[in-house]
């Protein structure tokens, strides 16, 4: 009988403990969330790298682009100032993972692999693969398995969806990758590489530039589509939640499509960065 009403006991103190317990929980990870420490420190660190044109260096010492401008209207969503954090592609995520910054807003193509060591919100743009030739070593061929070739030399930048795609597309042709885009785009166009695989625009505005040198094997078009999300630590509900919503509300409003258009389907930023 006395144990009976011992283990009753335990059981009403279990209940009356645990709601209390679960709200204390919840209250220390709402604390502990990277949202409250932007928001009490007056800061969101944004981590990136750069590529034409979602971010790129501009006239004046700073940075300009696609990325630039949502990291900008996403800070001041939040009511906080901006820093952005210039980090090398391919080790971005690390930087991420060791505090460096509180996200990645970088272009990033979501995928399996990146997503087992970091959190991806929903997409909020898509882009894809495609290729810039060397005309005088490409010889003008056209399509993507004319790349294909023990004969063709392809480069892309390290650590990215391109050189990804370059590798699993490409599989015969030998592959070079480089730390820069820029470095990558000249052993184009210095005749060491027959073509470059790189997400659009990248490819079409470079092809504009240097028409005397260069081609388009694809006609502009690309050969892989892949979402493009914001990269977050793991276990960050609360951000996470926040980022969603936001992407939600700005496509709903037309602004993240706009801006989108203005970057990626004009060149009417050109004079900023030139």
């Amino acid at each position: 009988m006395k144990l009976r009403i011992g283990l009753i006991a335990l059981l009403i103190l279990f209940f009356l403990v645990a709601p209390a317990t679960a709200t204390d929980l919840r209250r220390e990870l709402t604390d502990a969330s990277t949202l409250a420490q932007i928001i009490d420190n007056n800061k969101l660190r944004v981590g990136f790298s750069t590529f034409v044109p979602w971010a790129m260096k501009d006239k004046k010492g700073g940075y300009t682009g696609f990325e630039i401008e949502v990291a900008r209207q996403l800070a001041a969503d939040m009511g906080v100032e901006v820093q952005f954090v210039p980090t090398k592609w391919s080790g971005i995520i690390p930087a991420l993972l060791t505090g460096k910054f509180d996200i990645i807003i970088g272009g990033m193509g979501i995928t399996p692999a990146r997503n087992l060591q970091v959190n991806f919100s929903t997409p909020y743009e898509f882009t894809g693969m495609s290729l810039i030739a060397n005309q005088k070593l490409a010889g003008g061929k056209l399509g993507l398995e004319a790349y294909n070739d023990p004969q063709m030399t392809i480069v892309a930048r390290i650590g990215t969806t391109a050189a990804s795609a370059a590798k699993k597309f490409l599989p015969q042709a030998q592959m070079r990758l480089f730390d820069d885009e820029g470095q990558a785009l000249q052993e184009v166009l210095n005749n060491r590489a027959a073509a470059m695989v790189a997400s659009q625009p990248f490819p079409e505005f470079q092809a504009l530039k240097y028409a005397d040198k260069t081609f388009l094997p694809l006609g502009g078009k690309t050969f892989t589509q892949e979402p493009i999300g914001f990269a977050i630590r793991k276990g960050d509900i609360d951000f996470l939640n926040f980022l969603n919503n936001w992407i939600l509300v700005n496509n709903a409003s037309g602004w993240l499509p706009e801006r989108y258009n203005y970057w990626f389907t004009t060149q009417e930023w050109k004079s900023q960065v030139e």
